[in-house]
């Protein structure tokens, strides 16, 4: 979660700080319901009305930007009504209680091993996995077992001074893989962009390990621009270093878009359980998985790969529980909206709904290149997300300005430069999702060519502060 400071301006006084009150909000006297006015940053001494807080909080909200117009997240912004119901029939459901919910928990069982299946895992029925609140938990239980494992295999000399864990993994990681590194003090090795190529090198990975390193990380589905790293690849390349040196180094596949994709629209793409040194995969229940945020899912080929020490056994309400887990209490809504969504859709509905959407991106994408003044780095064609740059011989103006442009008619594209070793490229990203229609993607290409005129014509780029213009990506 995001850490705030409580900041106060000097300027403002106690008064001041207190929440303007519409005269009509939640009183039949407009009079008396201006001494209503709860204050900012101090609990109100006292109640108010429901319809009254309710709409100082709508109103707080309305400057939000719009999330259907969001293309910066993959985070799902539609589901079906009769999803949203069952959502909030399971509002106040705990997914620990697991004795008092047997149902709920049934279900999130049912979603494991249909992940197993999906995935190709050797035996679905041994295989073991669990929800999660994201793909960032996911990730982070996912390098818990990889380190767990290793120290296993290294008790003779960890914890000692010549034994420091590191993790291989391309620069293109999501952040969740810094905070994995940083929180449980593992060194972070990280295979740089070179050239056209944006995400991780097999060999360059393959370079980086020794007999400290705990895994690699393969990306299916690079957030900077959509692109599947090389799964197969990477284990080949693995499978050969293992042959030369002996070092036996297990690959996680970190899935949070594209193992929601690949399964239905890349079949022939080998990337998962199939390959033996495939350990472990994630995914966002968020993402493509189409439900609501926050569900992620974690699933390990076997129970050798999970150390049975890291799963604690509960017991919690008369139950013997098992949980691995970062947190201990949360809400069982998302993990039934994935189950409905799953048996809703089935593989045909997921195939249709997937192909939809890359569609839609690869459509987008053809007709921004047809304007002549963007490069194409990756076309939507595997993750529908796509990545554009402006050409060499535009000079007037630059990403973060399209950027800003688009944000005015209400899109929220970000623009950001990418890592080490291109610093020096600046790129706008196109996140193509379910609820993205065909029809809304007219409009966003209508609104950019609106903006070309006034973006041609001014004299430099606007943005001086790259660092600062950059918007979130993730």
């Amino acid at each position: 979660m995001a850490l705030h400071k409580v900041g106060r301006h000097p300027e403002q006084s106690e008064e001041r700080r207190r929440l303007s009150l519409n005269p009509f909000y939640g009183a039949a006297d407009p009079l008396g319901s201006m001494t209503l006015a709860p204050p900012q940053h101090r609990l109100p001494e006292g109640p108010m009305a429901p319809a009254a807080a309710y709409q100082f909080v709508h109103d707080e909200l309305m400057l939000d930007g719009n999330s259907r117009l969001n293309l910066a997240t993959f985070v799902t912004t539609w589901m079906e009504p009769e999803a949203g119901r069952l959502m909030a029939e399971c509002r106040d459901k705990n997914m620990i209680d697991k004795d008092e919910y047997p149902r709920t928990a049934e279900l999130e069982r049912r979603c494991v091993s249909m992940l197993a299946d999906l995935w190709h895992a050797p035996d679905p029925a041994t295989t073991v996995g669990c929800s999660t609140t994201g793909s960032s938990e996911a990730c982070m239980l996912s390098g818990m077992a990889l380190k767990r494992r290793w120290a296993h295999r290294n008790r003779d000399r960890y914890p000692g001074p010549g034994a420091r864990p590191n993790l291989v993994m391309g620069v293109n990681v999501q952040v969740c893989w810094d905070k994995f590194c940083n929180f449980w003090e593992v060194e972070p090795r990280l295979v740089p962009m070179e050239g056209d190529r944006f995400h991780l090198d097999p060999q360059a990975a393959a370079d980086l390990c020794d007999e400290n390193t705990i895994g690699v990380v393969a990306i299916l589905g690079s957030t900077f621009d959509g692109s599947y790293e090389p799964v197969q690849e990477v284990c080949a390349t693995l499978d050969a270093l293992q042959e030369r040196t002996g070092l036996d180094i297990p690959v996680h596949v970190d899935g949070a878009s594209g193992a929601m994709i690949a399964p239905f629209l890349d079949e022939v793409l080998v990337w998962d359980f199939r390959l033996p040194r495939v350990a472990s995969i994630n995914t966002s229940g968020h993402k493509y998985g189409l439900v609501y945020p926050g569900v992620g899912w974690a699933l390990w080929r076997s129970p050798e790969n999970l150390p049975e020490e890291l799963v604690f056994r509960v017991n919690y309400l008369g139950g013997d529980m098992p949980t691995f887990a970062l947190n201990f209490s949360r809400p069982g809504a998302q993990v039934v909206a994935q189950y409905y969504t799953f048996i809703r859709l089935g593989r045909d509905g997921y195939r249709a709904v997937q192909q939809t959407t890359r569609d839609v991106a690869r459509s987008l994408a053809e007709k921004i290149d047809c304007l002549g003044d963007f490069h194409l780095l990756t076309r939507g064609d595997e993750l529908p997300v796509f990545a554009v740059t402006t050409n060499p011989d535009v000079k007037n103006y630059d990403v973060f300005d399209v950027s800003r442009r688009l944000r005015e008619a209400g899109w929220l594209v970000p623009a950001y430069t990418f890592p080490p070793n291109r610093e020096d490229l600046s790129v706008l990203r196109f996140v193509c999702r379910n609820g993205f229609s065909a029809d809304l993607a007219e409009l966003l290409l209508e609104d950019l060519k609106r903006a070309m005129p006034e973006l041609r014509a001014q004299s430099a780029p606007q943005s001086k502060d790259k660092a600062a213009a950059t918007s979130f990506h993730h």
